[in-house]
């Protein structure tokens, strides 16, 4: 610090205000949530809560752990994300491993065909009537199969490969006799826990909060996602405050006041999986980004 000129203490203060100002702005509406899902409902709805809990209230979180709907989506959707990472993972390290290797003819061609699926699209008539065709509209397999694999994530992996695997140790596999499976599964995929990881994260928060697919290919309610009830709940809520008409906090119902904390706790409740999974593959999450993004 001492033989840092001027400018550079300026911009370095510069530097800490701004992501002061940025943390504020992404930890104000977590604080805000979770103080409000424990918070009495009066002084949530009249906005006199702004920051921490007034009162202390769980009747959202009960009423949630009550409704087995709320309860087979929390199933059905901890299903569709394990199964549905899992198979992103293979695919992704199945496609990757291959276009990384400079001995695999064609992969450059390969390569610019599906960068080329990044830019068009079939659209969600065409998609639909594919899905419809091979039978799986309200199956899982609707939801996880027509995202099995991501272009951007086959990309950022297979530079991965290119860049942080050493040639010369593939090579000495070859030599002591592995086959390509072999180097992969015993040399490459030890090797590689930064960017499996960080593709493990990537795909698991796609799938945990994904709703859309399962709005359009999914119809029996036992099987719907966590997201699909989340959502209802969310435009349940604010159907009631439009049909209370902006009214006097007299005026509106016990039910309003249980919806409001049950809106905000079901949203803890949606996300609490994820923030638990993150520090978990933080060690190896900047890591597996800062050699798979940059380099190559």
């Amino acid at each position: 610090m001492a033989n840092q000129t001027f400018g550079d203490r300026f911009l370095g203060v510069a530097i800490y205000a701004f992501l002061s100002v940025v943390l504020l702005v992404v930890i104000y509406p977590l604080i805000y949530v979770i103080s409000a899902s424990i918070s009495d409902p009066v002084p949530v709805i009249n906005g006199s809560m702004w920051l921490f809990p007034a009162g202390f209230n769980l009747t959202g979180y009960a009423k949630i752990f009550q409704n087995q709907e709320v309860l087979i989506g929390y199933r059905n959707t901890i299903v569709y994300t394990v199964l549905g990472t899992a198979i992103n993972l293979v695919m992704t390290v199945m496609a990757a491993y291959p276009l990384s290797r400079k001995d695999f003819s064609g992969r450059g061609v390969i390569t610019g065909i599906l960068v080329f699926t990044m830019f068009f699209s079939g659209g969600l008539i065409p998609t639909y009537l594919l899905i419809k065709n091979l039978h799986m509209i309200n199956t899982v397999w609707a939801l996880i199969l027509p995202g099995a694999v991501s272009v951007y994530n086959i990309i950022i992996m297979r530079t991965f490969f290119q860049t942080g695997i050493p040639g010369e140790l593939q090579e000495a596999a070859a030599i002591d006799g592995c086959g390509n499976l072999q180097t992969l599964w015993r040399i490459v995929l030890p090797l590689s826990m930064p960017i499996l990881a960080v593709m493990v994260l990537f795909y698991s928060v796609g799938h945990w909060n994904s709703y859309f697919n399962a709005l359009i290919y999914l119809s029996e309610r036992g099987k719907f996602p966590l997201q699909l009830f989340l959502r209802e709940i969310l435009i349940k809520g604010e159907m009631d405050e439009m049909l209370q008409g902006g009214g006097t906090m007299i005026g509106q119902d016990q039910q309003l006041l249980e919806a409001e904390t049950v809106k905000y706790a079901m949203v803890v409740v949606a996300n609490l999986p994820i923030f638990l999974l993150y520090p978990f593959l933080q060690k190896y999450f900047v890591k597996g980004v800062m050699i798979g993004a940059i380099k190559g």
